[in-house]
């Protein structure tokens, strides 16, 4: 299943690499950036299948993704301590970008927007990654995990 597991990855990397989502942001986009949107993609994916895989494997997905974000910080050049240090903060992020992605359903667009405008730079007034997010959401939940498990994907929604 490791290999189900680096496909996963894989997959949300390459949706976080849209340039278009980019496009949007006040400043040059950053590591950090890319880093909250992939944790974003990966709290929907989370929230659409943890019916469909038991406790133990979304466990083992989470400690995963949690692993390759820990090595990118690592290939950047962080040393151990500020390694760390970033992982509490990410994994502290992703947390509560948990929280805001299990009520989505239920916030307004302009609550979403300013949801997400606390963690990633954009205008207030801007809705791209509402709608995104809100397409993907509907992507994720009319497709299967196993699509996520096939080596990469081209994701059209």
């Amino acid at each position: 299943m490791s290999n189900n597991y680096i496909n996963i990855y894989n997959n949300l990397v390459r949706l976080t690499r849209n340039k278009n989502l980019y496009r949007t942001l006040k400043n040059n986009d950053t590591f950090s950036d890319r880093l909250i949107i992939l944790l974003f993609h990966f709290a929907f994916f989370l929230k659409v299948y943890k019916e469909e895989v038991s406790k133990k494997e979304a466990q083992d997905i989470f400690d995963f993704v949690i692993r390759q974000i820990e090595l990118s910080i690592r290939e950047i050049g962080y040393g151990d301590v500020s390694v760390n240090k970033k992982m509490k903060d990410y994994v502290n992020l992703l947390f509560s970008i948990i929280e805001i992605v299990d009520t989505w359903e239920t916030l307004q667009n302009a609550k979403k927007i300013s949801l997400i405008a606390d963690y990633i730079n954009i205008d207030i007034h801007n809705d791209l990654f509402v709608k995104y997010f809100d397409r993907f959401g509907e992507f994720l939940a009319k497709n299967s995990l196993k699509i996520f498990t096939k080596d990469i994907l081209e994701f059209k929604f």
